[in-house]
C-alpha cells in the first residue's frame, strides 16, 4: 500500500492566529483516514489545503509523488463532500448528478449513462425525479455522495457530512460508505468531530488539537497506547465513559 498524499509541514494563520501548526502525515492508497477532534481544531481548514479551496503558509502537499500545493482544485484529482450537502434544489437528484458530469467535456457524452449507475449504487434509484427538499437528510447526503463518485476522484474528503443526521440514518450510512469506498476502491479523508464514528469506520485515525497532530494510529493502538494526556482524556476516556453508560442495557 503505497502513499497517496503526503503532508508536509503545513501551516495556516488568520492573522495573528495559528490554525496549522507544521502539520505533517500521510495517506495511503485505499485508505479511510479520519481527522479527528474538537471544533476549532484545524480539520477544516487542512481539509480544505488539501483540495486546494485555501493556500497554505508553509509547507508541501505530495499527490502520487508530485507537488500540488498551488496546484488548481480542478486538477488534484480530488472530490469532496461537504456537511450541507450544496446540491441544486432546482434539479432533481439525476440533473444534479448529470451536471458534475456535463461540466467536464471528457465525461459529457456518457453523463446520464454513468449518473444513473452510479445514482443505483448509492441506492437511490427509485428517486431519480425528485428535487432535495422531497428527500430526507440522508438520501440528500447520498446524492451529494453520488455526485463526487460520478467524477471519479483519486480521493475523496468528507468534511463532517454526517454530522447533521439522525442517528439511526447515520448509522446506516456509515455501513454504506465502507461498503462504496470498498467498491470504488477510493481513499477517503473523513473529518469529524465524533469519536465513536471514528473508530468505527477507519484504517488509521489522526487525531489534532489546537492546529497540532496529536497522534496518527489504527483504531487499536490509539486505544492501547494513546500518545499523550489529551489523547488518552478526549479519545480514550470518552469512548469508555459512552460503553459505560450502555452496559446497563447489554
Amino acid at each position: 500500500m503505497g502513499e497517496k498524499i503526503v503532508i508536509q509541514y503545513i501551516s495556516k494563520n488568520y492573522g495573528s492566529e495559528q490554525v496549522l501548526d507544521k502539520v505533517s502525515f500521510s495517506v495511503f492508497n485505499g485508505e479511510f483516514l479520519s481527522i479527528l477532534g474538537p471544533s476549532g481544531c484545524g480539520k477544516t481548514t487542512l481539509l480544505r489545503i488539501l483540495i486546494g479551496i485555501l493556500e497554505p503558509d508553509t509547507g508541501k502537499i505530495l499527490k502520487d509523488g508530485t507537488d500540488i500545493t498551488h496546484a488548481h482544485p480542478s486538477t488534484r484529482g480530488m472530490g469532496i463532500v461537504f456537511q450541507n450537502y450544496a446540491l441544486f434544489q432546482n434539479m432533481t437528484v439525476l440533473g444534479n448528478v448529470e451536471y458534475a458530469l456535463r461540466v467536464k467535456k471528457s465525461t459529457r457524452e456518457k453523463a446520464r449513462e454513468t449518473a444513473v449507475e452510479i445514482i443505483g449504487l448509492v441506492g437511490l434509484s427509485d428517486h431519480f425525479k425528485k428535487k432535495p427538499s422531497q428527500l430526507s437528510g440522508g438520501e440528500q447526503q447520498r446524492v451529494a455522495l453520488a455526485r463526487t463518485l460520478a467524477m471519479a476522484p483519486d480521493i475523496i474528503l468528507l468534511d463532517e457530512p454526517m454530522s447533521a443526521l439522525d442517528i439511526a440514518t447515520r448509522l446506516q450510512l456509515r455501513d454504506e460508505l465502507k461498503d462504496i469506498q470498498k467498491k470504488f476502491k477510493t481513499t477517503m479523508v473523513y473529518v469529524t468531530h465524533d469519536q465513536e464514528e471514528a473508530f468505527a469506520m477507519s484504517d488509521r485515525i489522526m487525531i489534532m488539537d489546537a492546529g497540532k497532530m496529536q497522534q496518527i494510529d489504527s483504531p487499536e493502538n490509539i486505544i492501547d497506547n494513546p500518545a499523550n494526556d489529551y489523547v488518552a482524556d478526549f479519545v480514550v476516556k470518552n469512548l469508555k465513559l459512552k460503553l459505560q453508560s450502555l452496559k446497563k442495557y447489554l
